[in-house]
């Protein structure tokens, strides 16, 4: 049986850290291998929306075991690291939540950093890219930003949670955008309810 390929996580600055949590958290679940790159202003974005300070409380929020077994972090700083290398394979990338200036970065191939390196690595080789934006108001700059990365081949997925399974919580309705960037990478999954049309 062939080894699962592992999935690319990159957090950044946006805000909607419950979702990257919940990702990554999930993802552990799940078992799938996850390379985990948190930018400077991502830590800062963990801190502030979920109380996360550092490594080690995320470990703890994901759990220790489940962490260790599933999920390697790489330093945004290190362009040098597994992620920045189109030879070294992986399942696809997912940038959640994802800044302006990091849609920016890709949209035009800076990578001045890992997440953007790995996500220039993801374009370049053909492998699903997924953005997770959720600024608001988008001005025009923005727009034509994340046109340029979708005709590059990403998919912008933004933090847009629906309202038709009548959510009670917050958590369901990041769940919502969470089940929908697992449907993406074809991860199996039980959060969220799934359309039924009109059957009662």
């Amino acid at each position: 049986m062939t080894a699962r390929l592992p999935v690319v996580l990159a957090i950044t600055g946006a805000s909607g850290a419950p979702y990257a949590v919940r990702l990554l958290e999930v993802l552990a679940q799940e078992g799938v291998p996850t390379w985990l790159i948190v930018s400077s202003h991502g830590w800062r974005l963990l801190q502030t929306e979920s109380g996360i300070e550092n490594l080690e409380a995320l470990r703890v929020w994901v759990g220790p075991e489940r962490f260790d077994a599933h999920v390697r972090v790489f330093d945004d700083g290190d362009r040098g690291a597994l992620p920045a290398s189109g030879s070294a394979r992986s399942a696809g990338m997912v940038v959640c939540p994802c800044s302006m200036g990091t849609v920016s970065a890709i949209a035009h191939g800076t990578s001045r950093s890992l997440v953007e390196r790995a996500a220039d690595v993801a374009l370049k080789e053909r492998r699903k890219l997924l953005l997770v934006p959720r600024e608001t108001p988008l001005s025009l700059v923005h727009l034509e930003n994340m046109a340029a990365v979708t005709r590059a081949g990403a998919i912008v997925l933004p933090a847009a949670p629906g309202f038709y399974h009548q959510p009670q919580s917050i958590a369901e309705l990041v769940d919502f955008v969470v089940a929908r960037i697992l449907d993406q990478l074809d991860v199996d999954h039980r959060i969220g309810k799934r359309w039924g049309g009109d059957e009662p």
